[in-house]
């Protein structure tokens, strides 16, 4: 079942991957590059401390650079201890699929996938209320996780795996701060 289920994961990789042509590749190599998401993080910053008072902000801020940094480490942690190399350094797929970028790290499960996943889960939960756009937040782990697969350097399952562990993450950190941070402003607010 396993083997089934790798061999599946490469072929849709190989599918997607040679989806790609050259006229595209400078755009999802942008896309790829985390520098280049700077001003959105930006924009979410802006929109925190504009929908939410000051103090609470600082708290919903915090929340979120808790959870980058734990699921960075999380991701890490599982990547090397699984092992599973990149398509772009397996040498069963390697030949079959356009390569953008050459990673030499493990491919199990995408950090971009679980970091932006998570990101932008946890700001939804936070904003849905307060901004009516907040849906849109969901375009930014959507390209991210997908320039990985278009440049060769992760598997679709890796991306799939990446994002449900990135939500559940972010479920997580929201409930967290829902029943221990939540109730302490409150009671500072009185």
């Amino acid at each position: 079942m396993l083997e089934q289920l790798i061999q599946w994961d490469q072929e849709i990789l190989i599918y997607l991957n040679n989806l790609g042509s050259t006229p595209f590749d400078f755009f999802w190599i942008t896309v790829t590059t985390i520098t280049n998401w700077i001003p959105v993080f930006i924009l979410f910053f802006i929109i925190i401390v504009v929908k939410y008072p000051k103090k609470e902000a600082v708290f919903v801020v915090l929340t979120v650079v808790l959870l980058a940094v734990f699921i960075t480490q999380f991701t890490d942690v599982v990547k090397h201890a699984i092992q599973r190399l990149r398509p772009n350094n397996a040498p069963e797929v390697k030949e079959y699929i356009r390569i953008l970028k050459n990673p030499s790290s493990y491919s199990f499960f995408s950090g971009h996938s679980s970091s932006s996943s998570s990101i932008a889960t946890l700001l939804y939960l936070f904003l849905r209320k307060r901004c009516k756009g907040a849906l849109l937040f969901f375009i930014w782990p959507l390209l991210f996780a997908y320039s990985r697969i278009y440049v060769g350097v992760h598997y679709p399952l890796d991306i799939i795996v990446g994002a449900i562990v990135g939500v559940l993450s972010a479920i997580i950190f929201y409930f967290t701060y829902k029943k221990v941070i939540a109730p302490y402003l409150r009671l500072n607010h009185l």
